[in-house]
């Protein structure tokens, strides 16, 4: 290509077809090819490499707190109790694009955190639109934005409003206040039948109520939460930390 083609390609931001023009140049497999041919492969070269991109930036601003749990290495151990054909059919993605929740309950390491960023990083590969945040960090930002007179509040509702899923990790592990239940029920509402949210709780639904400090708040968001969730408890003898150490592929 001449110069001034290769400017315009970059100025569009295609320099994906730069690169895959300047491969074929140098590869003998392609002299013999036609025109339609050499494209052809030009252009699935340049959207492979744009998928692989957006890829890597969903996965960056999910903001999880480690990408190396994935779905094919999930330890289906006796004990732990997991449940493989759901676990399966949730990798597919189909409870986003039908808004269903997801509740994983477990004691503190027995690896709530990594089952759901391994299914995180899967709805990535889906090319949805992914969240992690704990939800003591998460209930500070709605703090600072509610009390912010610039209208950051019904912003920061609307940015998760659009996120496809959301993993809330550390669910009252802790009671909340009037105002941060207030707070979790405008953000489960915006969120309603339009986004899935993962919720990882050592509690079971049942004692969530107890740590609201209105019967009220906690009745409207455990009946938007709890009716179309998935259930997944993990059990074990031993935690996941015990299993594979302090910083473990589980923890």
């Amino acid at each position: 290509m001449d110069q001034e083609t290769t400017r315009m390609l970059y100025e569009m931001r295609l320099s994906s077809m730069v690169e895959a023009v300047n491969a074929q140049n140098t590869s003998e497999n392609c002299q013999g090819m036609n025109f339609d041919e050499r494209f052809k492969l030009i252009v699935a070269n340049a959207y492979a490499a744009r998928q692989t991109n957006k890829l890597e930036r969903l996965i960056k601003q999910a903001d999880f707190s480690t990408v190396a749990p994935s779905i094919g290495n999930i330890d289906y151990l006796p004990d732990r109790h997991l449940d493989r054909h759901l676990i399966t059919e949730l990798a597919t993605g189909t409870y986003i694009k039908q808004h269903h929740n997801l509740i994983i309950m477990g004691a503190s390491g027995n690896g709530k955190t990594w089952l759901a960023t391994a299914l995180g990083i899967e709805a990535c590969r889906q090319f949805h639109k992914v969240k992690y945040i704990r939800l003591p960090e998460l209930l500070d930002d709605l703090l600072i934005a509610k009390h912010e007179a610039n209208g950051d509040f019904q912003k920061l509702l609307e940015r998760y409003r659009k996120v496809d899923l959301l993993i809330v990790d550390e669910w009252l592990l802790t009671d909340v206040s009037l105002e941060q239940s207030q707070f979790l029920l405008e953000l489960v509402e915006c969120r309603l039948q339009s986004a899935s949210t993962i919720y990882c709780s050592q509690f079971d639904p049942k004692g969530w109520h107890n740590k609201f400090n209105n019967a009220q708040i906690a009745d409207a968001i455990l009946d938007r939460i709890v009716h179309d969730s998935y259930r997944i408890v993990i059990e074990g003898e031993r935690s996941m930390r015990e299993r594979y150490g302090i910083g473990g592929r589980h923890d």
